[in-house]
């Protein structure tokens, strides 16, 4: 069996089998040192793609090694990398070779699984369309129309693709959003990005509702995130950064686009950096360095933020009305409040109200990888206050002067043009 069969197909028959009691974690370690990791060729001769394809299988081999290891062995959380004793690869131990690998890609890669690796190179090719209107494409490494996963189940393929499909909606989002960095923010052309942008960000919070909303074999059953699917996100070494939703780069950029009243949340994000890729820090760290669009937008209009949330509704209606395109700026900054909502929501469904009640009930936590917080260590506090400080956007005063003068419950959709967004994958 070549290596990425065995990665793809027997691998997570070998998980499962562990899990449930049927295999010995040595037989995996036996099996990846004698039949996976021989054949393996020196990195410097792949070429970047195959390089990214073997850092997604390597990366499920040693998260899968990992954990067992520390499962099994009372020692194995206090020395996670002596997990990986014995096994090498083009005569380098294996996380010295992944760590060859990851260079090998010319990304940046961490020297361990990551967020890339695990979702957008693992998921193939994904299209977002508003409309007949082709707005962004992520690629994938591969073009096989696999997922690969832990253990072959259909919840991990399908929160897999969830997290992509998510990320390619706010590449969309950003990619409409980012030319306004250096361009007038009140003008007709602007409008038209503001109202795509605001049905993308829309379209991001129906995708985590319905996934939310959606019976478990379409889904995710949440015993299956918390026993099974998160406890392979394990320290290869003592301090390193397991992989995480919270590494999405479009949805931290998107904050820094925006916006977020949190005070150190740009050290939080710098925390994370090691586990980007090196266009991502860039990116980031450009987006750090200059105003916000609603900081741009406060200028333009000569605004002074205090001001805005002390003055009366009449002067805040007549503002709408000398500027109409300031409600367009308000719904897009209300609907991306309201994606952050949906995305605690399905952070307390899955992970921290599971928990809760597993505490009640005194059946305690996981040994391995907590439940009572996200794998880079936001709890559900934080995720509440990150959630209030992207409601409390400079434009939030507007929003009685807007249901006043709109007669709308809650004006926040936006104006919708007709054309569905669909997320579709090509590869």
């Amino acid at each position: 069996m070549v290596p990425g069969a065995w990665v793809d197909e027997e691998l997570p028959r070998l998980n499962s089998a562990i899990l449930h009691g049927a295999a010995p974690p040595a037989l995996l370690l036996e099996q990846v040192a004698q039949t996976l990791l021989p054949p393996l060729p020196p990195a410097h001769q792949l070429s970047r793609d195959q390089a990214k394809r073997l850092v997604v299988r390597l990366g499920f081999v040693g998260a899968s090694v990992a954990r067992h290891h520390q499962e099994h062995d009372p020692a194995g959380k206090a020395e996670p990398e002596r997990a990986f004793d014995g096994l090498s690869a083009d005569g380098m131990p294996f996380r010295e070779y992944f760590a060859a690998l990851a260079a090998r890609t010319g990304e940046g890669h961490y020297d361990r699984d990551s967020f890339a690796s695990l979702v957008r190179w693992n998921v193939g090719t994904l299209e977002v369309r508003r409309g007949e209107e082709l707005m962004a494409v992520l690629p994938g490494a591969f073009d096989d129309g696999r997922i690969r996963s832990y253990t072959g189940t259909r919840g991990e393929e399908n929160f897999f693709l969830l997290v992509k499909r998510g990320e390619a909606i706010e590449l969309a989002i950003n990619d409409v959003l980012e030319p306004l960095a250096e361009a007038p923010l009140l003008d007709d052309d602007a409008v038209d990005r503001l109202r795509a942008a605001t049905e993308l960000v829309e379209a991001l919070r129906r995708l985590l509702v319905d996934f939310a909303a959606a019976p478990p074999e379409e889904s995710m059953p949440a015993e299956q995130f918390l026993d099974v699917f998160r406890q392979f996100a394990v320290h290869w070494t003592t301090g390193d950064i397991p992989p995480s939703g919270a590494l999405d780069p479009e949805a931290l950029k998107r904050d820094f686009l925006l916006g977020i009243d949190l005070a150190g949340y740009d050290h939080h994000v710098r925390r994370l950096f090691p586990a980007l890729l090196d266009a991502e820090r860039d990116e980031l760290e450009a987006l750090m360095a200059r105003p916000t669009l609603p900081g741009r937008l406060l200028d333009e209009l000569r605004l002074d933020p205090d001001e805005l949330r002390c003055a009366p509704a009449a002067e805040l209606r007549r503002l709408v009305g000398r500027q109409p395109a300031v409600a367009d700026w308000y719904r897009l900054l209300a609907a991306h409040a309201r994606a952050a909502g949906a995305h605690l929501m399905l952070s307390k469904k899955y992970l921290f109200k599971p928990q809760r009640k597993r505490d009640e009930a005194g059946l305690g936590d996981r040994p391995l990888v907590s439940n009572r917080a996200g794998t880079t260590g936001m709890n559900e506090m934080f995720l509440e206050t990150l959630t209030r400080a992207r409601k409390q956007h400079p434009l939030a005063p507007l929003r009685a002067a807007l249901t006043a003068e709109t007669g709308e419950k809650s004006p926040t959709t936006g104006v919708r043009s007709g054309r569905s967004v669909s997320v579709a994958l090509v590869g």
